[in-house]
């Protein structure tokens, strides 16, 4: 039979994707822009970068499932994000990073996984002020490590801490490279459209081949296939098609196979797998993962099953030696999606699956060497001894082949292994490390007498119980400390217990562990305890809030007074303190604390008081209580009460404007084509609005904004490109007929005008913010300027009033927050750094004034909100990503509900949050979805919310044809009532506090409060009282009440058990139950 009719072992491989609760859930995961594939792999764990800044990495086992906390513990080791990360072949617990901060660091992953959050690294290594994009580990040789930086390829010995080459002969930045899995010659490609082969050991130009590859700047990828003699890359043509292109370096120029796939903007990540010859394209933000199967002969390239699923912010293959080899999973893609990870095992269908298919598996790459970076540099070439993946002729059977989970300890000359003696952190002098290492160091060259001579040290597992003493307790001499694998402790329970079962490999973990702990197996104690310690629902009661990560380093005792007072800060405990920087849950601190106590009346810590004070605030929605604002619910008003058939709005209105305004008697449109007009459309006439022309403002030039005088429902203030404010005022029953003459006019700047801002307390007090970067106020009354701001350095986006009126904040495109006293002083009193992103931004008030939120854009389009604490702008005390929309995120605050909430023009979505003075500081609530398209929305006062309804916030939304009313109530069981926990007295901002001459002059008032509660309305509050009021006794007859009663109910049961039979003798009594040793356990 010819070989082009002979059907692929692999042609029918088929993706098979597990349930949600087999995934990684709920993690945070941004858009970056980089030309890494955001997630790496060992046999071990899996790592990928975390959140919308990307700067810290998570880190999980790799069999990991379930939901995961956003406190969980991280590698934060980067003040930028993350381009690329890499574990070593050789060493399931190394793993190396780059970023943006052009560094490239090695971290070493205990065998559990982290436990807490880790922050130094065990060796950096720097580029000189230039972005790392990729990095990588030598197939062949341990302790090599390669790195790109722009045009420079360059290679780290890790054993000694030091760069061995370095060339910058590429003149683009260097997209990605790859090594032949011999580890001769690397290939790389470039952003100047063309690949390389690459020979860093070859005298003169390291360069040995070049051709022209794909013919668009946009990233390329490049993939050796193997140890063949061709590459495979991947990339777009100059059509923006997406291509795949496989060379062959025999005749590097001309291209072996181009093969041609979509139109689409996303970047292919290639995955292939040498062994079956499978590759995986997976493109970045798509939905579908394309299989394809390389062969040596025309067509070269064959399609297979494609996987549709999420969308792709990641991927990679998981390592073959920890497939399911007995299910017949010949490979294992993990996707990265925004808020999962995804393993897809993709299995090849046979008739059964209790025998290991020889067929599917041949001998593959293993995991040792005996090549180190300095012989491989000297030009020594030694292939990695290849291993079988069948379970019969394996070491240890069906389990998991997993090497030493932790760094290989590279020794120098003089055979010291010790990986503490090679990644050396320097050691402050006078810690507790250094004093207890001063008598050591003398001896530190003598070999100890069990030290392997290799430069492997591992940990065997032990096949009898004579060895097993050993494996535990044996140091072996080096400073590695040696700890049992799992699958030792697996060993040791199913030999001491009674009787042993076979445990299914490929399960669920959960499901595993249960029936590894089954009847048959264990006690109903030991179960008890499985359940209860892999429990998703265990919540710990004394946590009340969320739990920040404390440094090691803040586990001391409080200074003592004399201390205190001697004012000498460098004093520190005498107790022996780790002073590694390394986070802890506070809970472990408060236990520490606790156990301190020496017997005698137990003190109160700060961490204790912090959280007993924290416990009064207001909660969170994620880890603490539930707001009372959980389950929100927006609902449009009945289309009676819409305005319809809306024509020609405008879509031509600056970013920095709302674009709509409404008050409680008419809203504010703006109309497209020329003049600048803007329709006014009373609230008390909805329905349908005839065919023709529609009455409007005509205001002559292009409108800027426009905002309703917050006292006066019937004057609007109107900004125009050319620097004048008109004042219009709309007589009762609203407009007739088209208009041009405003009640005034304001020449306020010589320039366009950004946005007005009416102030929220004094009447006739205007802000106008212009493109010359300044922002004036005004007194509407005498048409004079009274002060003007200045400070800005570019484009102005935003300004807001604090609530008590003396205070603004401002957020400008330079990246800056601003916060102005414009009566005292015309420069800012306090600056701090804001969104990043240059598209737009919007700034508010919170909780009083003593926050500030900000929403905007990162450096990557991303929208997101920041809270900043209003008197340390220095950073954000949390930032909640949303996605990548170029609609710039308009917030309206509740200040009675602490509720935020955010949408843009064009969403459809109206995201709702609460805003809090405790960590996380943005808690997410029900989040309203409308069934069309919005232009605008805009909120009414507190007034006129209908809290006889549980209406709570009340709203008009502005869509393509309508007008619509929206209503935010929560839901109660009782809402005859008042709600009084969810409507305090209100602060009124519908009429005016003082007045513009009293303000400017600094005689501030306090704006007055009022209750909500309609007359008549019982409050809930006093009804929940009535029941323990109703349980205070009587005393004037107390006695014979409580004597009648007691008779009356002697009576009853005297009556009741002459009618029935009585025994004390339980149903459960007569089942056959347990030894009660075995409850006592």
């Amino acid at each position: 039979m010819a070989w082009r009719f002979k059907a692929s072992k692999y042609k029918n491989a088929a993706p098979i994707v597990p349930k949600a609760e087999a995934c990684v859930r709920e993690i945070s995961v941004g858009s970056y822009q980089t030309y890494g594939n955001n997630i790496a792999a060992s046999a071990a764990f899996m790592a990928f970068n975390w959140e919308h800044s990307g700067s810290s990495v998570a880190v999980l086992p790799l069999d990991d499932c379930g939901r995961k906390s956003k406190t969980m513990p991280l590698l934060h080791g980067h003040t930028d994000t993350v381009t690329d990360l890499k574990f070593s072949p050789f060493h399931d617990g190394l793993l190396a990073t780059a970023s943006q901060d052009c560094l490239v660091k090695i971290w070493h992953i205990p065998e559990k996984g982290l436990e807490q959050s880790l922050s130094d690294p065990e060796a950096v290594f720097s580029h000189k002020q230039r972005r790392v994009e990729t990095i990588g580990f030598h197939p062949t040789a341990d302790g090599l490590m390669y790195s790109t930086a722009a045009g420079c390829v360059a290679l780290f010995d890790i054993a000694a801490q030091k760069e061995i080459f370095s060339n910058n002969e590429h003149p683009e930045v260097i997209q990605s490279a790859s090594w032949r899995e011999d580890g001769t010659v690397l290939a790389t490609s470039c952003k100047d459209k063309c690949v390389r082969i690459f020979d860093p050991r070859a005298a003169g130009s390291p360069i040995q081949m070049l051709a022209e590859s794909h013919q668009s700047i946009t990233d390329s990828r490049v993939v050796w296939l193997g140890n063949q003699t061709r590459i495979l890359t991947t990339g777009f043509d100059a059509a923006r098609l997406r291509q795949v292109i496989i060379r062959d370096i025999r005749n590097f120029n001309v291209p072996v196979k181009t093969l041609e796939l979509d139109c689409s903007t996303g970047i292919l990540m290639p995955l292939f797998d040498a062994d079956t010859n499978m590759l995986f394209l997976a493109g970045k933000g798509d939905t579908t993962i394309n299989y394809l199967e390389i062969t040596d002969k025309d067509p070269y390239l064959i399609e297979g099953l494609r996987h549709t699923g999420e969308q792709t912010k990641g991927a990679c293959l998981v390592p073959k030696r920890a497939l399911k080899v007995m299910e017949a999973e010949v490979n294992r893609v993990l996707q990265l999606t925004s808020n999962m990870v995804i393993p897809i095992m993709y299995q090849v269908p046979r008739k059964t699956y209790r025998d290991f298919h020889a067929d599917l598996y041949p001998e593959t790459t293993g995991y040792r060497t005996d090549l180190v970076a300095s012989e491989w540099l000297n030009g020594t070439n030694q292939a990695v001894p290849k291993m079988s993946l069948d379970p019969a002729k394996r070491e240890h059977g069906d389990e998991p082949i997993v090497p030493r989970l932790g760094p290989k300890p590279f020794s120098s000359n003089t055979g010291d292994v010790s990986f503490d003696k090679v990644f050396a952190v320097p050691v402050a002098p006078g810690s507790h490390e250094n004093i207890s290492n001063v008598g050591q160091e003398n001896c530190s060259d003598v070999p100890a007498p069990g030290a392997k001579p290799d430069l492997i040290v591992e940990i065997e597992i032990q096949k009898s119980h004579e060895r097993e003493p050993s494996v535990a307790g044996n140091g072996n001499g080096n400073g590695v400390q040696k700890s049992l694998t799992t699958s030792e402790r697996r060993k040791i329970f199913e030999q001491n217990s009674e009787s042993s079962g076979n445990s299914t490999e490929g399960e669920d973990r959960t499901d595993a562990d249960l029936r590894r702990f089954s009847a048959v197996r264990s006690s109903i104690a030991e179960r008890r305890r499985v359940y209860e310690s892999r429990s998703k629902s265990q919540v710990d009661d004394k946590a009340q809030s969320p739990v920040p990560l404390r440094r090691e380093s803040s586990k001391v005792e409080p200074l003592k007074p004399s201390q205190q007072l001697s004012g000498n800060s460098n004093v520190m405990p005498a107790s022996g303190i780790d002073s590694k920087r390394i986070s802890v849950p506070e809970g472990k601190l408060m236990e520490e604390h606790r156990q301190r106590g020496n017997g005698a009346g137990l003190k109160k810590s700060a961490t204790e008081a912090a959280f007993s004070a924290a416990s009064t605030k207001r909660t969170s929605t994620v880890f603490g209580k539930v707001s009372k604002f959980r389950h929100l619910k927006g609902t449009p008003g009945h289309k009676s009460t819409h305005i319809e058939n809306l024509r020609n709005l405008s879509r031509q209105i600056p970013g920095e404007c709302n674009g709509f305004h409404a008050n409680h008697e008419r809203v504010a449109v703006p109309l497209s084509g020329p003049g600048g007009k803007i329709a006014i459309f009373e609230l008390s006439r909805p329905g349908r609005l005839p065919d023709g022309v529609i009455p409007s403002l005509v205001n002559g030039s292009n409108i800027m904004d426009f905002q309703w005088d917050p006292f006066d429902a019937q004057r609007l203030a109107v900004a125009c490109d050319d620097g004048i404010v008109k004042l219009w005022r709309i007589e009762e029953g609203g407009l007739s007929e088209p208009t041009n003459t405003p009640q005034g006019e304001l020449t306020a700047h010589l320039d366009k005008i950004y946005f007005i801002r009416f102030h929220p307390l004094a009447a006739d007090v205007l802000l106008t913010a212009s493109y010359d970067m300044t922002i004036k106020l005004w007194d509407l009354r005498t048409m004079t300027e009274k002060c003007a701001l200045t400070g800005h350095t570019d484009q102005i986006f935003d300004f807001a009033w604090s609530p008590c009126g003396k205070l603004g904040a401002s957020v400008c495109k330079d990246g800056k927050i601003r916060v102005y006293n414009p009566r005292q002083s015309e420069t800012p009193v306090r600056e701090g750094n804001g969104p990043v992103g240059t598209r737009g931004a919007r700034i508010t008030w919170a909780l009083e004034g003593h926050y500030i939120v900000c929403t905007g854009f990162d450096k990557v389009s991303e929208r997101q909100i920041s809270v900043y604490n209003a008197q340390k702008l220095t950073a954000p005390l949390n930032t909640a990503s949303l996605d990548v929309s170029p609609s710039i995120l308009i917030p309206y605050y509740d200040e009675d509900s602490s509720t935020l909430f955010v949408t843009g023009k064009g969403d459809s979505t109206i995201y709702c949050y609460e805003i809090t003075d405790e960590e996380p500081y943005i808690c997410p609530l029900s989040h309203h979805r409308c069934s069309s398209l919005h232009q605008g929305l805009s909120f009414l006062t507190k007034n006129h919310c209908d809290v006889a309804s549980v209406e709570f916030s009340k709203a008009y939304r502005l869509t393509n044809t309508t007008i619509e009313p929206l209503s935010f109530t929560v839901p109660r069981i009782k809402s005859e009532l008042f709600q009084d926990d969810l409507f305090p007295p209100t602060r009124i901002t519908w009429s005016a506090t003082l007045s513009a001459e009293d303000w400017f002059a600094c005689n501030d008032k306090i704006a007055a409060k009022v209750s909500l509660k309609p007359e008549g309305m019982d409050t809930l509050s006093s009804k929940q009282q009535v029941p323990a009021l109703a349980k205070k006794p009587d005393h004037s007859n107390f006695g014979s009440k409580s004597e009648y009663e007691s008779n009356k109910q002697q009576e009853i049961q005297k009556s009741v058990s002459a009618r029935m039979e009585y025994t004390t003798k339980l149903e459960q009594d007569e089942m056959e139950g347990v030894d009660e040793n075995e409850w006592q356990e």
